[in-house]
């Protein structure tokens, strides 16, 4: 692939290491083969021009029963296709990659109860895209990361917010073509499951100030300026008589300290445990 005795290019070698870590290679794998077929129906269906679009999810008709199944991957237009492909690509990695032990169970049941709660729920229509099974995803992460007692998966849900928390606006009925009941159904979808899989996957965390006792003390600065001021005479006037003591035996210079970064690194505020 290389001529002889030439190093591959940096960006080569990134790659290659990143997909050697596994937890990253399922999450790509999963992620691009749903775009791979998203994409694959859209120009098939374009080219042929078979007019799958049909087969959407209509709502509490037998003919739309196929819909619960094939919606996700049916899109309306080129400009749906990409918007549907970037968001579900984020919040899909999140997913596989956080949560990977629970990520294949949980996928497929939003695959299929995002779809069936938009059947069951809706009020007619033909629903197409991907968009329900995204809220889900995005609702499951969210909502996990806020119950799980975990400081990684509490990171992710803010990101999750910073980066799509806009969406929440459309799962109102805001415009006509937008399917606010399947933005609906798909979230509703993702909480129900972050809180029945609340108990698997990552462990949650034990906090430090789980170990915290009622009869600890409180740091300096909430304490009153006077109290902190008299703690700070006491302690001067015990490293005065130490000096003073340390000067008679000889050991160090009166007036002088004894550790050469004591007057630099003096502070009104006293650091427990290293904090």
């Amino acid at each position: 692939m290389f001529a002889d005795g030439a190093a591959p290019p940096p960006t080569f070698v990134l790659v290659l290491s990143i997909l050697k870590n596994p937890r990253v290679y399922w999450a790509l794998w999963t992620t691009l083969l749903f775009l791979t077929l998203a994409w694959g129906v859209f120009w098939t269906n374009e080219l042929y021009d078979l007019g799958w679009r049909s087969f959407g999810n209509r709502p509490r008709s037998t003919d739309g029963l196929i819909g619960i199944l094939t919606f996700p991957f049916l899109h309306s237009d080129l400009e749906h296709l990409w918007n549907n492909t970037a968001t579900f690509f984020v919040l899909n990695l999140l997913l596989f990659y956080f949560y990977q032990e629970i990520a294949g169970r949980v996928w497929l049941l939003l695959y299929l109860l995002s779809g069936i709660f938009l059947w069951t729920f809706a009020q007619g229509g033909n629903h197409i895209g991907a968009s329900g099974l995204i809220y889900g995803l995005a609702a499951f992460l969210f909502v996990s990361g806020l119950i799980r007692r975990h400081r990684l998966l509490l990171r992710v849900s803010l990101v999750v917010v910073f980066l799509y928390g806009g969406m929440v606006w459309w799962m109102l009925p805001i415009e006509k073509h937008i399917s606010w009941e399947g933005h609906l159904s798909g979230a509703g979808a993702g909480l129900l499951l972050a809180l029945l899989f609340r108990n698997r996957g990552p462990e949650p965390e034990s906090f430090e100030s789980d170990n915290e006792t009622p009869d600890e003390d409180l740091p300096d600065w909430w304490r009153p300026e006077m109290e902190r001021n008299e703690d700070q005479g006491e302690r001067n006037e015990d490293l005065g008589s130490r000096g003073e003591d340390q000067g008679e035996r000889g050991e160090a210079k009166p007036g002088v300290s004894h550790d050469p970064f004591g007057p630099l690194w003096t502070t009104t505020t006293t650091l427990r445990d290293g904090r």
